[in-house]
């Protein structure tokens, strides 16, 4: 055999020997390929879904925001018109901002004291917790529905359950849910009701205090008041924040109540008119989708702020060591 040919036949057999190491390292380069699609293929639906479902109608609504569109008409751009006209020329917005703030500052508050007091009754030991905890937590679940809110408003009318208590001690306080005065009031109540959801979260968060820092209190003379200024309330305090920004993001997005009991006014003299409401009355009324547009943006970026403000003010109040 010649030179030539032993060299031939020398590189047709590196080449063999190359393609066959090759094919492990593709088998395990598709593999690893494949170990990397297969997560998006699983995300796709819920991307999909974000994509189609929520983000692409919000960006499109941000443009709407710009826009006077009526449904009927193709959108018009206007510019900051509606942001301005908001806040220069339309009184009821204003209005609205007003009955909303003044709903989430005293009803979430409210809310808060009114579950943590449930919560550390029923952590006290008492028979039967599992019912009690779950009777409790009934309102939660109903609070925000139509059923209720229409029950609501038959309870604070003039004939309601309400006035017909009072009149066993000689009192006619008449419509409660007629008298711009008390209106919010009962709707207020309403919300507080609603306790059941942080009840049940500070119920936990207390069973997991550990019991040896209130037997060294109480060895150190310390009442029952201060160990939970001292002690329940430093350690409950990541859960506090986290209940207030839930029940906050949930207070400035109530729309069923008002809706119901005021029949869809925000009546008696606008004192009902939640911000939402009026969202909903500029859009579905009105038809006025470009400046309902931009109230909801203004929404978001408000309950975004608040969001923002309240963690922000946390880092002086809230407890992460155990």
């Amino acid at each position: 055999m010649s030179v030539d040919e032993r060299s031939r036949l020398r590189l047709v057999s590196d080449s063999a020997g190359a393609v066959g190491a090759s094919a492990p390292r593709r088998r395990r380069r598709h593999r690893r390929n494949g170990e990397r699609l297969a997560p998006w293929l699983f995300l796709a639906p819920w991307l999909f879904g974000l994509i189609a479902v929520s983000l692409g109608p919000a960006l499109y609504s941000l443009y709407l925001s710009f826009t006077n569109y009526n449904l009927l008409q193709a959108p018009e751009w206007v510019g900051l018109d509606n942001y301005v006209r908001m806040f220069t020329a339309d009184p009821k917005y204003l209005e609205s901002v007003d009955v909303t703030l003044r709903y989430v500052i005293i009803s979430v508050p409210l809310q808060l004291a009114f579950a943590l007091a449930l919560a550390l009754l029923l952590n006290r030991g008492l028979r039967g917790l599992a019912i009690y905890r779950s009777i409790l937590y009934l309102p939660s679940l109903i609070g925000t529905s139509v059923a209720i809110a229409v029950l609501w408003r038959q309870m604070f009318g003039s004939d309601g359950l309400f006035n017909q208590i009072l009149a066993v001690f000689g009192i006619d306080a008449g419509s409660w849910v007629g008298n711009p005065d008390t209106a919010l009031g009962t709707l207020i109540v309403l919300n507080v009701w609603t306790f059941g959801s942080p009840m049940v979260i500070f119920l936990a968060a207390l069973r997991q205090v550990p019991q040896y820092l209130y037997e060294a209190a109480s060895i150190d003379g310390a009442g029952k008041l201060s160990q939970f200024w001292h002690i329940t309330l430093p350690m409950l305090s990541p859960v506090v924040l986290f209940n207030l920004v839930l029940q906050l993001i949930g207070a400035f997005q109530a729309f069923t109540p008002a809706f119901v009991v005021s029949g869809g006014t925000g009546g008696p003299a606008n004192s009902t008119l939640f911000y939402t409401l009026y969202l909903y009355q500029k859009a579905f009324t009105g038809f006025e989708m470009g400046y309902a547009s931009a109230m909801a943006w203004i929404l978001f970026i408000g309950v975004g702020a608040v969001t923002g403000l309240v963690f922000w003010a946390s880092r002086k109040w809230v407890n992460y060591e155990q």
